[in-house]
């Protein structure tokens, strides 16, 4: 069986939000020959399995591409995608993150999950969980520090949870829930005494 991508929470970082259903295998970042031949970023496990799960499709999924790797250069795969056979089309791409279906992917490990299987899930914060929901997880992003969910609340306002053991110490894909424990001071207003003692400071 092929290597199954990285999964969020306690891995390696990456800059994308995966949308519900799709799970994101790599991102074109360059241009090599005259060819169309494209550089990619893989974010499997195995650099090569980017072209495993077999057709590939934009953020939008209005474009899909037949993939074959062709080789390696350092850290980043070289690959071609079917219909792409110039340079010109190929720097075209260049940002475009590469999806396949949720359902293509192997089962994850125990204590692992694709970002795709959190979007969508409802989140209760700890001790609270028989009471009304903490918010809906809209989102999950890698800033470049490590995994951040994005939780629309009740109200509409939405807040960025990091995706660690501490934050999230439970998930149940099956039952559509997490547990979350809010950071302190997450919800917490500027300091109404600070503009006081500003104040207080102007008096003679």
């Amino acid at each position: 069986m092929a290597a199954a991508p990285r999964k969020p929470g306690w891995r390696k970082p990456r800059r994308i939000a995966e949308k519900a259903g799709h799970v994101c295998v790599g991102a074109i970042t360059g241009v090599r020959g005259l060819k169309g031949d494209l550089r990619v970023k893989s974010f499997t496990s195995r650099p090569k399995d980017v072209g495993a799960y077999g057709p590939v499709s934009d953020a939008t999924g209005d474009k899909v591409w037949e993939l074959s790797v062709t080789g390696m250069a350092k850290d980043q795969v070289i690959v071609r995608l079917a219909g792409v056979t110039d340079r010109t089309d190929a720097e075209a791409l260049k940002g475009t993150q590469l999806f396949v279906p949720r359902e293509a992917l192997p089962p994850p490990e125990d204590d692992e999950f694709y970002h795709a299987d959190l979007i969508g899930l409802t989140a209760f914060e700890a001790g609270e969980e028989g009471s009304e929901p903490f918010g809906r997880i809209l989102g999950v992003y890698d800033f470049g520090a490590g995994d951040v969910l994005e939780v629309e609340q009740p109200s509409g306002e939405t807040v960025m949870l990091p995706f660690s053991r501490e934050v999230v110490p439970q998930v149940n894909v099956s039952e559509g829930r997490v547990v979350v424990n809010p950071p302190d001071g997450l919800f917490e207003t500027p300091d109404a005494g600070q503009d006081e003692t500003e104040g207080n400071g102007d008096e003679e």
